[in-house]
């Protein structure tokens, strides 16, 4: 048994394929099937059964998937400390961002953490906050940026805390206020995240607390893509203010959104309760404290 057989057994569950699985590796997807029955031959054991095109993991996988995360946090623990003892003078970040905001806020903090460690190498993972703290709980990751976790299994350090903007068509009939409330956007279509985004889900909530439930108008993970669906009349998105600033354009107005406070952008760097932090996941949070010029 290998450890990059485990990785790719452990990839293809949590990414529900082996295209996924494999474009994650950045591998061919014939070689993660090669190691996954390599898993398989070793263990002597059928790991994943197959059916059309869902897969379930057998009472062995559910056992491997377990083990095999526990070794490869093991594994990395100890590279971890091994890199340490070089005192910065190499070693690997493996951080996780959102989707949302990362040029805003992260382009400036990852220029400064270059210049000040140049030989720590960065490994990055982009997306909701599920796919996230699913990662950094693998071990995949050892720090993700990610909304403010519940989940006792993680511990975080605070870094942003934004309100929510609407973006609306000009044409809208809401358009001309200076702010709206979230009922007042029963009528129109919501284009929301993609569904590892937990803003969603705060969203719906926030919705059913008004008395309806959002008509969906199309999903996706580029703000961008969101923003320029608003313009074509296709419905409103709720974006942090931060990123909402950065996308006003023609056809677009921007309005502050009155709702609930657990309806914001608060964004924390968590990482696994109890995980060895290596110096260089410590750098990163002390830098994302402080601020690239020293002050927040």
């Amino acid at each position: 048994m290998e450890f990059k057989q485990l990785r790719s057994f452990i990839e293809v569950v949590h990414r529900e394929g082996f295209t996924q699985a494999a474009q994650t590796l950045h591998i061919s997807q014939s070689a993660v099937s090669k190691q996954v029955a390599q898993l398989e031959q070793d263990v002597g054991q059928l790991l994943l059964e197959r059916q059309a095109s869902h897969l379930h993991l057998t009472a062995a996988g559910r056992i491997v998937l377990e083990r095999g995360e526990a070794l490869l946090r093991q594994r990395q623990a100890l590279l971890s400390e091994l890199d340490d003892l070089s005192y910065m003078a190499r070693g690997e970040l493996r951080l996780g961002l959102p989707m949302l905001g990362s040029d805003a806020l992260f382009a400036g903090l990852f220029a400064e953490y270059r210049r000040r460690h140049p030989n720590i190498s960065i490994q990055l993972l982009e997306g909701g906050s599920r796919s996230v703290e699913q990662a950094v709980h693998s071990g995949e990751l050892e720090l993700g940026g990610s909304l403010t976790p519940s989940d006792p299994a993680f511990e975080y350090q605070p870094f942003c805390n934004e309100p929510l903007d609407a973006m609306l068509p000009t044409g809208h009939e809401l358009a001309g206020k200076q702010q709206v409330a979230l009922g007042e956007l029963a009528a129109t279509p919501f284009l929301l995240y993609q569904r590892s985004f937990v803003l969603n889900d705060r969203l719906l909530k926030a919705c059913q607390q008004q008395g309806f439930t959002p008509k969906e108008g199309g999903r996706s993970g580029q703000a961008d893509f969101l923003v320029a669906l608003v313009a074509a009349g296709q419905g409103v998105v709720l974006l942090p203010q931060v990123v909402a600033r950065a996308l006003e354009r023609p056809g677009v107005v921007r309005l502050p959104l009155s709702a609930p406070d657990y309806l914001r952008w608060d964004i924390a760097f968590i990482w696994r309760r109890g995980a060895y932090l290596s110096r260089a996941a410590q750098a990163w949070l002390e830098l994302v404290r402080t601020g690239p010029a020293g002050q927040q």
